[in-house]
Order: structure tokens, then C-alpha cells, then sequence
């Protein structure tokens, strides 16, 4: 198994067309993902990499069976993408597009939420899982299957963490970028119970940063709800207060979303907490020889 994606998924491509769009259309088909359609208003009736383009999401959808979309599109055209996708069926929906409105992303959230959709994003890199489909922009080769679930804040800590551990000889059943805007689609929370009761991940990696209250959440969920162990790390321990540190969700304000906070509440609630990014690898590979030795 694996998370909200897999070799069944069929996906769409909004604002195909463009050079992101283009590029990572590429990427996903060598990927092994299914991309089944394109959409570029105007662009219907032409191909980008031998994928169909439609001038609407709900003929792309009729015609291919699409079940999921990533969306290209730029800023201020992604809340009415996103709407389009929803009422043409489409339940998951991956946008990658920054600077989006927050005004735009509530009005998505909230739309989305209401048509029983999910979105992962906006700002953000995507999911994947090894062997089976990506849908968004992390690269191909720092994956390797296996049994290590990721869910991260950040793009780039992300990569990193991903290919650590592939290079000590372990894998990813799924990996979930969930977008550095102060409101995303889907939350750590959110994402936890997906991951628990997945048989095929024996361990969750917590990849937070800075500003907001996800990761605090996310350890009071981690200490009553979750099975499985959990290995976190929490960039940004440096950061002044008040000063935006790479994501427009990465601010602290008023003593509010420190990285040592966060990092506190994961600790008390059973979290294993790596103070940089390259002690994950090891945590994880000794959690999870402990788990097999038991």
C-alpha cells in the first residue's frame, strides 16, 4: 500500500502547457506515474510529452478517467483551478503554485473540505511514493522504496532527509510535501492517521519548521492517537523572532512557533528529535532495527 497515491492513480495536469507544467509532466511519466491529461484553456486538442490537452477539467476527466490533479497554473488564476478541478470530481489535488492569496486558499480550503477533497499544498513540492506514482516536482532519483513515511513543511529538508535515507540502504512508502504557506489543504495531523494505519510504513519522519502551531498539534496527536514511532526534526532554531525565514509560514510571533517549542512538545510526546537534518537517517535506521529486533 501507500498513502492517497499509487499505481492506480490517474493524473491531470493544469497549466500543462507551461514550462513548470511541461518539465514535470516529463519528470512524472519517468517516474512511472500515470499523467492520463493536460489542461490549457485555448490549448485543447494538442499533446505536451504524448498526454491529450484539454480546454476544460471536466472533458479531460471523461474522457481519460483522471483521478487526481497537479496544478501549474500561476497565482491568481490557481483558486479558480482548483474550484474547476473539485466540480469536475477530481478528490485530490496537488498545487504546487506559490503566492496564492490567503484569502484565494481559505476560499479553496473551505470549498475543498465541503466536496470531500483533499489538497495537498499550495508552495508545496507534492507526494510520491516509490515504485507506484508522484504527483508534483520531488526529484526521481533521491527515492528508493521501502517503509519510511515522510511528511514535511519544507521542499529542499525534504530532498535532503529523502535521500539520507535512501543512502543508508532504506526507503519510503510514501512521502508528503504538505507546503510552507501559514494554510495549507492538509496538515501534519491530517496526514498522521494516514500514515498509521498504512501497513506498509513502519515509521514516520516529522520534517517541521518554523511559525504556526502544526508541529505542537501534530505532538499532541502523535502522543494520543499514534502506533507507530516517530522521528522528528524542526528547522529554524537560530531564527529571530519576527523575521521571516523562507516559507511565508515560517515567522514567530509574540514567543509563538519557536523551534524549540516544537521541538519540546515532540520530545514529550514519545518523538526521537534529531537536532540537524543529517542525524535522521541514523535515527531512523536504529528505531527501526530495534522494532525488528523486538
Amino acid at each position: 500500500m501507500s498513502v492517497l497515491v499509487n499505481a492506480e492513480t490517474r493524473v491531470l495536469v493544469q497549466g500543462i502547457t507551461g514550462h513548470q507544467g511541461t518539465v514535470h509532466t516529463r519528470q512524472m511519466q519517468l517516474f512511472g506515474t500515470q499523467v492520463v491529461a493536460g489542461v490549457t484553456p485555448g490549448k485543447g486538442g494538442t499533446s505536451v510529452e504524448g498526454v491529450p490537452v484539454y480546454d476544460a477539467v471536466a472533458d479531460a476527466v471523461a474522457a481519460t478517467g483522471a483521478n487526481a490533479t497537479v496544478i501549474f497554473v500561476p497565482a491568481p488564476y490557481a483558486k479558480d483551478a482548483l474550484l474547476e478541478a473539485v466540480d469536475s470530481g477530481l478528490r485530490l489535488a496537488v498545487v504546487v503554485t506559490e503566492h496564492i492569496p490567503f484569502h484565494d486558499m481559505l476560499t479553496m480550503y473551505h470549498y475543498a473540505r465541503a466536496h470531500g477533497a483533499r489538497i495537498i499544498g499550495p508552495n508545496c513540492p507534492g507526494i510520491a511514493a516509490p515504485g507506484q506514482a508522484k504527483v508534483g516536482i520531488i526529484p526521481n532519483v533521491v527515492f528508493r522504496p521501502g517503509r519510511v513515511g515522510i511528511i514535511s513543511r519544507s521542499g529542499t529538508l525534504t530532498y535532503e532527509i529523502v535521500n539520507g535515507i535512501k543512502e543508508v540502504g532504506l526507503g519510503q512508502s510514501t512521502c508528503i510535501g504538505l507546503g510552507g504557506d501559514p494554510v495549507v489543504g492538509t496538515s501534519f495531523v491530517d496526514a498522521l492517521p494516514l500514515f498509521d494505519a498504512d501497513p506498509d510504513t513502519d515509521l514516520i519522519v516529522l520534517v517541521g519548521e518554523i511559525g504556526g502551531t502544526a508541529e505542537e498539534e501534530a505532538a499532541e496527536f502523535v502522543k494520543a492517537h499514534l502506533s507507530k514511532p516517530v522521528v522528528a526534526y524542526v528547522a529554524g532554531r537560530s531564527a529571530p523572532p519576527g523575521k521571516r525565514m523562507g516559507h511565508a509560514g515560517a515567522i514567530i510571533a509574540r514567543g509563538r512557533g519557536t523551534a524549540e517549542s516544537k521541538l519540546t512538545a515532540l520530545r514529550e510526546a514519545g518523538a526521537e528529535v534529531a537536532t540537524f537534518p543529517y542525524e535522521i537517517p541514523g535515527l531512523v535506521a536504529a528505531r527501526l532495527k530495534e522494532l525488528r529486533h523486538r
